[in-house]
């Protein structure tokens, strides 16, 4: 297992170092914020472009069951929640009922192959049944449907049978696209978003087995983290498929640090351990065995925009500066290499790093925050971004494409409510 995993970091390595000759970023042309002066936020022109960006999606993305694959991050489902979103700024008010009409034009097809999904998917929160059960139960509460809101939170809650299961994924089962992690996260989003309860006996079970399979893994392993995990043998740390998440999820279960002080004991150790491998420049390695190096990726999948949300949810819990000083970093490490040529999304784009000013402005109420969100957006229409930047695969999907680029925007009317696609740090769940 040691000989894969050093295989697999000598790749990414070779990969890292190729990338660099040809950069991953565009040199950040924007002046930082000098203040003071009020930021003015441009809501017309921003809701023009959303517009225009909508018909893109509309035209590109027809509603069929082709469409429909890959959950909520690349499939119909994430263009629903899209809608939904729209559906819940204030400054596009006026839209409300279309963009939920939409929202359920788009999930319509999502939810046939979720029916038809094999077993293992049926649990996965980004690629399989799941999110697409957890957008619904909300779209429909949105349109006054309880009954069919309802229906999909008993079908979601269903397949908890499936993660409670050790190793009900062979390559992993506790990292969040399809794991348990992904499984938690959805359950406090149907929480929040259609105000019922959280069924705290059901997830608190979840949490344990995931903390019970970290525990195991780090002995097992002789790690120096007391909570470790492995998907495919990599021992990922980002946000994507990595502790980062992890750690996160455990934190934001309502009461279960409190009722559970030997496992929050080993998660807030976990959270430590991460914070002591950010290097210099702010940025976080992909993976254990990355660790010593420096990491040229600066994606919320991997590195820091994805790792500062965890840290600034340590902030909110433990009140401790070390947390809160580290996201301050990392917002200077995205400043200056985070306008992305890969594209405009948020799983590796500019949007998603244009989320992590919108998440310290609302830690912070520092205007150079809003500043800096304001000026990665309008990179993205600038002529260097749509000449220089790649087409992602899935260009109009949530994670990859447009929809989620459209979510950030959205977010730039309303900042103090911004939260990135089911990431709301500042929700406080029952």
């Amino acid at each position: 297992m040691k000989e894969i995993k050093s295989f697999s970091c000598r790749i990414r390595r070779i990969f890292g170092t190729m990338s660099r000759s040809r950069s991953r970023f565009f040199p950040n042309p924007k002046h930082d914020y000098k203040g003071p002066g009020q930021i003015t936020i441009p809501v017309p022109e921003i809701t023009q472009r959303i517009d225009e960006t909508l018909v893109k999606i509309e035209n590109g993305v027809k509603p069929t069951e082709k469409n429909a694959s890959e959950g909520i991050y690349l499939g119909t489902a994430g263009i629903a929640y899209m809608f939904y979103h729209l559906s819940n700024i204030p400054s596009l008010s006026s839209k409300k009922s279309l963009f939920l009409n939409q929202a359920i034009m788009y999930l319509k097809p999502a939810l046939v192959v979720a029916g038809c999904n094999k077993t293992e998917d049926v649990a996965s929160f980004m690629l399989g049944s799941a999110g697409i059960y957890a957008v619904a139960a909300a779209v429909y509460k949105s349109i006054g449907e309880l009954r069919q809101s309802n229906h999909f939170i008993q079908l979601y809650y269903d397949s908890a049978k499936i993660v409670k299961k050790e190793n009900f994924l062979s390559h992993g089962s506790d990292e969040l696209f399809v794991g348990r992690t992904g499984y938690i996260l959805g359950a406090l989003w149907i929480s929040a978003e259609t105000n019922t309860p959280l069924r705290k006996k059901e997830i608190y079970e979840i949490c344990d087995v995931i903390v019970k399979s970290g525990k195991e893994y780090s002995e097992r392993c002789n790690c120096h983290c007391p909570l470790m995990y492995s998907y495919y043998q990599v021992e990922y740390l980002g946000a994507a498929h990595g502790l980062c998440s992890i750690l996160q999820v455990l934190l934001t279960v309502p009461g279960y640090m409190d009722s559970h002080p030997n496992e929050a004991r080993d998660i807030k150790n976990s959270i430590d351990f991460l914070l002591s491998v950010q290097d210099q420049e702010g940025n976080f390695p992909s993976a254990t065995d990355e660790i010593g190096y420096t990491s040229e990726l600066v994606h919320w999948c991997h590195g820091a925009p994805g790792m500062i949300f965890l840290m600034a949810k340590a902030y909110l819990v433990f009140k401790e500066s070390k947390y809160l000083d580290a996201c301050v970093i990392m917002g200077g490490l995205i400043w200056e290499k985070g306008l992305l040529k890969k594209g405009p999304g948020i799983c590796h784009g500019v949007a998603g790093n244009g989320y992590v000013f919108l998440i310290l402005y609302r830690l912070t109420q520092e205007p150079k925050y809003l500043h800096r969100a304001l000026e990665f957006y309008n990179f993205m229409w600038s002529g260097d971004f749509q000449s220089g930047s790649r087409t992602p695969d899935y260009p109009y999907s949530l994670y990859e494409g447009l929809a989620g680029t459209t979510c950030f925007m959205a977010d730039l009317t309303c900042p103090l409510q911004a939260k990135f696609p089911f990431y709301d740090i500042f929700c406080v769940y029952k």
